[in-house]
C-alpha cells in the first residue's frame, strides 16, 4: 500500500494517538483539524507530517485539506465527532442536524473527497461510531441517530468502493477533552468505569490501536465491519 494516511480530527484523543502510531511505522501523514495551534504542535512531533487546518463541517475546506495528500491515499481515518447528550424533550432540530453534519455527513464528504486517491492506492477507510448506536442509552437520541448513520454509511461504502476497504469502530466512553464534562469528576468516572466488565474507561490508544491495524495491510481481508472497542460493555454483563 502506497500513499499518505489522512487523519481528520487529528488533535482529538483517538486521532492524535492514531497519528503517532502511523508515524511510528513510517507512514506519511496529512493531519486535519480545526485548531491550527494544536494541529501545528502535533505535526511538530511527527516529522514529515503535513498539517492542514480545516473544519470537518465545511465541505470545501475538507476537500482542499484532503487534496493535499496527493493522488494516492493509503488510508483515511475520520476521527472527528461529538458527544451531544440531552433528553429527547430538550433536543431541537438544530441539535439533530449538528450531530448528523459533523459525525455522518462529514465522514461521507471526507470519503467522497478522497475516493479517487483511495481507489488509486487500494486504500482503507476507518470511520467511528459509538456503542450507543446499538446498545441504547438514555439521552443519546441525537448522537445515536447520527452514529447509526455512520454504521449504515460504512457498509454501503464497503460495497460501493471495493477493493477499498471501509470499516467502523464503535467505542464506549473514552477519556478525552470532549468527554471531560462526563468523566472529569473522579467519582463519576469510577462509576462509569464499573459499568464495563474490564472496569476502566477507554483511552484514545485503545481505539487507535484497532484503527491503525485496520488501515494497515495486515487487515487486508477485512471490510464492511463495525467493531466494538468498549471494555465488553455492549455484550458482557457484569456481576451484581
Amino acid at each position: 500500500m502506497s500513499g499518505r494516511i489522512v487523519v481528520v480530527g487529528a488533535t482529538g484523543a483517538v486521532g492524535a494517538a492514531l497519528a503517532r502510531r502511523c508515524a511510528a511505522r513510517g507512514v506519511g501523514l496529512v493531519l486535519v483539524a480545526r485548531d491550527p495551534v494544536r494541529l501545528a504542535a502535533l505535526a511538530a512531533d511527527l516529522p514529515g507530517s503535513l498539517a492542514v487546518p480545516a473544519d470537518a463541517t465545511d465541505p470545501a475546506a475538507l476537500r482542499a485539506a484532503i487534496a493535499a495528500a496527493g493522488p494516492a491515499i493509503a488510508g483515511l481515518a475520520y476521527c472527528a465527532g461529538s458527544i451531544a447528550l440531552k433528553p429527547l424533550k430538550r433536543l431541537t432540530e438544530a441539535d439533530f442536524l449538528d450531530a448528523f453534519r459533523l459525525n455522518a455527513l462529514g465522514a461521507a464528504m471526507a470519503v467522497q473527497a478522497a475516493q479517487e486517491a483511495l481507489v488509486s492506492a487500494k486504500g482503507s477507510v476507518v470511520l467511528f461510531s459509538t456503542i450507543a448506536a446499538r446498545a441504547g442509552f438514555p439521552n443519546h437520541a441525537a448522537i445515536a441517530a447520527a452514529k447509526g448513520a455512520v454504521e449504515g454509511l460504512t457498509v454501503a461504502l464497503a460495497a460501493e468502493l471495493a477493493p477499498v476497504r471501509v470499516n467502523c469502530i464503535a467505542p464506549s466512553l473514552m477519556r478525552s477533552a470532549m468527554s471531560a464534562p462526563l468523566v472529569g469528576n473522579p467519582q463519576m468516572a469510577e462509576a462509569i468505569a464499573k459499568q464495563h466488565p474490564l472496569a476502566r474507561l477507554g483511552e484514545g490508544e485503545d481505539a487507535a490501536a484497532l484503527a491503525d491495524f485496520l488501515l494497515s495491510d495486515a487487515a487486508g481481508w477485512i471490510t464492511g465491519q463495525v467493531m466494538a472497542v468498549d471494555g465488553g460493555r455492549s455484550t458482557v454483563r457484569t456481576r451484581g
